[in-house]
């Protein structure tokens, strides 16, 4: 369970510094590097998409044992 983790979020950090690099100078990486509309990029920004969700359950499992440790310190 753990590599995955870490493979969503390479995946995540990538994604959110290719819409920085958007944002900023409107340059898309991916789409320089896979060319734009091609069937690579797209995977490429459905694995970036399908990371983020993913990275929702470690975080909601954080979040979860805070409130454990947070519930017992009171």
């Amino acid at each position: 369970m753990r590599a995955i983790n870490v493979i969503t979020l390479i995946l995540v950090i990538i994604g959110g510094i290719n819409w920085g690099l958007v944002g900023l100078f409107q340059f898309d990486l991916v789409a320089a590097i896979f060319g734009p509309n091609t069937a690579l990029s797209r995977i490429v920004y459905t694995l970036v998409g399908l990371s983020a969700l993913w990275q929702i359950y470690p975080l909601s499992r954080m979040a979860g044992a805070d409130a454990d440790t947070a519930h017992v310190r009171h």
